[in-house]
């Protein structure tokens, strides 16, 4: 009985051995990839222009938001309590304008972002997918920061995908 079970764990222990000796396992830096695709570079410039349009917008209404303001100080002694009140109200309505044209900035910023990096992700995800198969491998894993590979010491298929997307 003891020389049985000894057999049953050696046969599981070299099955386990043989099948995982099957599989073939590579990794890649997706972040890194991305990041080298020259359409990124493009991306990045999109951005920044348009990050830049909006600053330039929302530095021209805080300017003109200051001018008024030390109008309205300079002014204020030879003003009714009325007018004062009107004034108040209306830089208060100014700086409210600010912060949403900030707000709905920063969001159409966040959705450009997505717009334009989607398509970028998806073909370099499609590439890593053509580069394994063709090499036969099983597996991918993420080898970037935090993507929770503890060991990558496989194939790195990085330079293949470059070269496969003609960089």
């Amino acid at each position: 009985m003891k020389k049985i079970k000894i057999l049953l764990l050696i046969i599981c222990v070299t099955l386990s051995l043989a099948i995982n000796s099957q599989s073939k396992v590579a990794h890649i830096n997706s972040t890194e990839l991305v990041s080298s695709m020259p359409e990124m570079n493009e991306a990045k410039s999109e951005l920044e222009k348009l990050a830049k349009t909006y600053e330039n917008d929302i530095q021209t209404m805080a300017a003109e938001l200051q001018s008024k303001v030390k109008q309205y100080d300079t002014e204020a002694s030879t003003q009714t309590d009325e007018e004062n009140a009107k004034r108040l109200q209306e830089v208060q309505g100014m700086e409210q304008s600010i912060r949403q044209y900030q707000n709905q900035a920063q969001q159409e910023l966040q959705k450009k972002e997505f717009d334009l990096l989607k398509p970028i992700t998806e073909k370099a995800q499609a590439a890593i997918v053509k580069v394994a198969k063709a090499q036969g491998f099983e597996y991918v894993l993420d080898s970037t920061q935090g993507q929770g590979v503890i060991l990558a010491d496989g194939k790195d298929l990085l330079e293949e995908v470059k070269r496969e997307l003609g960089f």
